[in-house]
């Protein structure tokens, strides 16, 4: 096996905005505020924000910085089991709404990152 799964990355213009954003969308946390180390240490704002599923059934995402802006479609996106009102209520914009060539909903989070929507098991 040349490779096994690790991480999902995010790019954002304003990390620390879009990790929030997920949290709410997901129920997510920052790692530093769900393990904080002992000594006190805080994770400097520039850096990735580490947010976890606090049940631990999903996988770790990590929120980069990074200086340009998203101009063409992801290659490589998120699905997740939600509900589309919801979502865009938190800030989330439908790019295309299921219908009969597709049984999910494709959406964008607040800095522009595709993700598809499955209904509820």
């Amino acid at each position: 096996m040349p490779a096994r799964f690790k991480d999902i990355c995010l790019d954002a213009g304003d990390h620390q905005a879009l990790a929030d954003w997920w949290c709410a969308a997901m129920g997510y946390v920052r790692r530093d505020v769900h393990d904080p180390p002992e000594d006190g240490w805080v994770r400097p704002t520039e850096w990735p924000v580490p947010i976890v599923d606090p049940a631990g059934a999903g996988p770790l995402i990590w929120v980069n910085a990074v200086p340009e802006k998203k101009i063409v479609k992801n290659r490589l996106h998120i699905d997740v089991f939600g509900n589309v009102d919801e979502l865009v209520a938190l800030g989330a914009t439908v790019v295309r709404r299921k219908d009969a060539e597709i049984d999910w909903d494709v959406l964008v989070d607040p800095e522009g990152n595709e993700f598809c929507v499955f209904a509820p098991r």
